[in-house]
């Protein structure tokens, strides 16, 4: 599966510069990209620490830029343009401070905060935003909107910042500076791209892991949701449940000792759940299940990560593990690599549908159609209760056929993606 194609970036590229003229009567120094991603596997984990894989697409957001001799920096939105919103930002190069409420200039004030914090400084220049990725659909938008201005910032200026301090720099951007309580999934996958395994504790390690050869379809069901609004509950939830597991005086101590008041320091991949599911049911809904879910969910994840990488794993582990599933259903699939991956992907969805309550009816039916027309798994995308779902098929004919069936199930609107690199300079003057 390759990126996108030469001329439609070409056109892309082409366009980009004629609106930059139009905006600023000359053409832009530098034009940088950087891909959305599918949030893969290991959904809703980021923020506690445990590793999650992303899949960097090629839908992606460019970001336009020249110097202007100036402490002003000026940034305009196509997509904001063509919406009929506002669209331009203007701000101070040295003291770049956020403005009040929900204002998209904030991504880039704030990453250029970050920047600051990093020891870096910028001058005044001239960007422009055109975006293919779609807003508050699960595939990180915003991310890419951070990553593709940092690197653009990046190559103007000649920070020499790494794809890693790139996505470092876009994390604290919207984690530290502007408050959203997101993991560092979004930024992370759009900066590197491909398929990646990203290990959320320092030192932020990737993994880039080999490309299956499937088909990937997303489905944008056109239901807004705000990672700002879902994330917060959950995470107070799983502290509750974690306070309530520390107060049983019977749990055993070398359980209690990796249990923490908060999700991000308790050392999940360390607990023995065996030792605990019987204190875990005298927890109540829905702390239980969102304890559930932290463990089963990470423990599917790692073996599809074996599978991914071609391991040999006995038939009981793959069975013991998707344990929501009958034991027939799972045999069908076993010795099929890509059968494997979409059973994983149905069992992930299962968690964040029932144990992390994520889904709606309208996610549902969309789901149903997919799988109905071929698809070999379907998951949410992203924070849930709106956004995308992603189906996984083994060829380009079946894809179609689940974008269409995505789409009469009540989609707003669909894509079959290529799996993309990273952030990367597409053209320099």
């Amino acid at each position: 599966m390759g990126g996108v194609s030469r001329m439609k970036k070409d056109n892309t590229i082409k366009y980009i510069e004629e609106e930059f003229y139009k905006s600023y009567n000359n053409y832009p120094e530098i034009i940088v990209s950087a891909p959305g991603r599918i949030d893969f596997l290991n959904t809703h984990q980021d923020y506690k620490g445990l590793p999650v894989v992303s899949v960097g697409i090629d839908l992606r957001t460019y970001v336009a830029i020249n110097a202007n001799n100036s402490d002003k920096c000026i940034v305009e939105s196509i997509n904001l343009r063509d919406e009929g919103k506002e669209y331009r930002d203007v701000f101070n190069a040295v003291h770049p401070a956020l403005k009040t409420g929900k204002w998209f200039g904030n991504y880039l004030r704030a990453s250029a905060l970050s920047l600051k914090r990093m020891g870096y400084s910028i001058k005044g220049f001239n960007a422009l935003i055109y975006s293919d990725v779609p807003v508050a659909a699960g595939l990180a938008s915003s991310a890419a909107l951070e990553v593709s201005f940092i690197g653009a910032l990046n190559q103007l200026f000649g920070f020499g910042l790494s794809r890693k301090e790139i996505a470092e720099a876009a994390y604290i951007a919207e984690h530290d500076i502007m408050g959203i309580p997101c993991g560092r999934l979004d930024q992370y996958g759009s900066s590197f791209g491909g398929i990646i395994k990203i290990n959320t504790r320092p030192p932020y390690s990737i993994e880039e892991l080999p490309w299956i050869n499937g088909v990937f379809i997303i489905i944008d069901s056109g239901i807004k949701h705000s990672t700002a609004d879902i994330h917060p509950q959950r995470q107070a939830e799983i502290n509750n449940g974690l306070k309530l597991l520390l107060e049983m005086r019977d749990l055993p101590d070398d359980v209690k000792k990796y249990i923490k008041p908060h999700y991000y320091d308790t050392l999940w991949e360390e607990i023995d759940f065996e030792k605990i599911k019987n204190y875990l049911d005298r927890l109540s809904s829905p702390y239980r299940e969102r304890i559930l879910f932290t463990y089963k969910m990470h423990k599917s994840t790692l073996l599809a990560l074996r599978i991914i990488k071609d391991e040999d794993i006995e038939p009981e582990e793959i069975i013991s593990t998707l344990d929501l599933f009958d034991t027939n259903t799972i045999k069908k699939s076993i010795g099929d690599k890509l059968r494997l991956i979409g059973l994983i992907m149905d069992y992930q969805h299962i968690l964040l549908r029932d144990y992390y309550e994520l889904s709606l009816p309208a996610l549902e039916r969309i789901r149903n159609h997919m799988k109905e027309a071929g698809a070999l798994g379907a998951k949410l995308s992203g924070a849930g209760l709106g956004g995308a779902i992603i189906g996984l098929t083994k060829d380009l004919n079946t894809a179609k056929k689940v974008l269409e069936a995505g789409i009469s199930g009540g989609g707003k609107r669909g894509w079959i993606v290529n799996i993309d690199e990273g952030v990367r300079v597409e053209k320099t003057r």
